[in-house]
């Protein structure tokens, strides 16, 4: 069926992708009129961001390799005081979700430009999304100023990127584009990105899975990372967000493991009162019912399918869904305390998921 009553606001972004792209990092620079970078990243990506640094020049400020998961408070906190300190006016985030949520909130806080290199397919930097986690609770809102002004996309960058993160990452990815599809508001454009990501990133996954050195296999996953990205910037979250958002802040779980766990309950819960997005996923997919070929398809990738390998107790169940229930996001499934639960549980056992029963209707 087609949408005939929608909005779109194109996000104001630059977007370079090619093998090889990160050498035009100081031109990218030198086009916002800053002087100096600080490259952010996480821990892992040390090496990496000091490469980046090396690539600067004379306009890098140095590198923060602190960034973590969900953005801790005292993490951001010290970020902003480091560009401060050496007197950044922009700022390089290399990697994933961490390092380019920090950078967000160095943004939010400074208002400096943020030209984002991903090298996982985690989406984040192509959108306004912001989040931050204080005291086991994750906040997140949505502001013009932690958009970056430019993303590299450089598949050479995602070849080292280990197998088992680069699955997770890609379900991630696939997350952005599931919710965007029955998102409140949807666009006929939006939905064609979605459709186009799925389909690219479920076939990109297992020739990445075969051989992660797999140059083809390793632009198609960016590709279709920067398509699902980019309707996770367009639209508003759901269920499936709230739920990960609710287990990452308060359980500390990890990020794209979560997502790749979460995501096919979610979209079982959705599916039945979402047929529109059904059936595009469907296509995209190959497959009568998305949620159980997303299932299968992170079986056979040998990601996670249970959130208590993740590390998540079974007394953790009815504390996230409270704080999923007591604050849902728009969806198109009712958000109900049994509902979620029921959702929970079958996540938290790895049990394949289940279609929301539909209430009996009265003759």
């Amino acid at each position: 069926m087609i949408q005939t009553s929608f909005s779109y606001d194109a996000l104001p972004m630059r977007v370079r992708f090619g093998s090889g792209v990160i050498a035009s990092l100081p031109e990218e620079i030198a086009r916002l009129g800053a002087r100096r970078a600080l490259v952010l990243c996480s821990p892992e990506q040390r090496d990496t961001g000091e490469a980046i640094a090396g690539a600067l020049g004379d306009r890098s400020a140095g590198v923060l390799a602190e960034a973590r998961m969900h953005v801790p408070v005292e993490v951001a906190a010290r970020a902003r005081a480091r560009a401060a300190e050496l007197g950044a006016d922009a700022c390089v985030a290399v990697g994933g979700g961490s390092a380019i949520g920090l950078g967000k909130a160095v943004a939010l806080e400074h208002g400096l430009p943020v030209v984002a290199v991903p090298t996982t397919y985690a989406g984040s930097e192509m959108t306004t999304v912001w989040g931050i986690t204080e005291n086991g609770r994750k906040r997140t809102g949505k502001d013009p100023r932690v958009l970056p002004a430019a993303v590299l996309y450089d598949p050479d960058l995602t070849l080292g990127l280990p197998i088992a993160m680069s699955v997770t990452s890609g379900f991630n990815a696939v997350a952005h584009a599931v919710e965007a599809l029955y998102a409140p508001d949807r666009s006929p454009v939006v939905s064609l990105m979605a459709e186009e990501g799925v389909r690219a990133m479920t076939e990109a996954l297992p020739a990445v899975f075969a051989d992660g050195g797999d140059a083809d296999a390793r632009a198609k996953a960016l590709y279709a990372s920067w398509l699902c990205g980019a309707t996770l910037g367009a639209t508003t979250m759901s269920l499936h967000h709230k739920l990960c958002h609710a287990l990452g802040g308060t359980l500390d779980l990890p990020h794209a493991a979560t997502h790749t766990v979460v995501l096919p309950h979610a979209l079982a819960h959705n599916q039945p009162a979402a047929p529109d997005a059904a059936e595009a996923l469907s296509r995209a997919l190959h497959a009568d019912d998305p949620a159980r070929r997303l299932w299968d398809l992170a079986g056979s990738l040998d990601a996670p399918r249970s959130l208590r390998d993740l590390g998540m107790s079974e007394s953790d169940i009815d504390p996230i869904c409270d704080e999923v229930v007591n604050a849902p996001y728009a969806n198109p499934a009712p958000v109900t305390r049994e509902s979620v639960r029921r959702l929970l549980h079958t996540a938290w056992t790895g049990d394949p998921p289940r279609p929301r029963p539909l209430k009996a209707t009265r003759p």
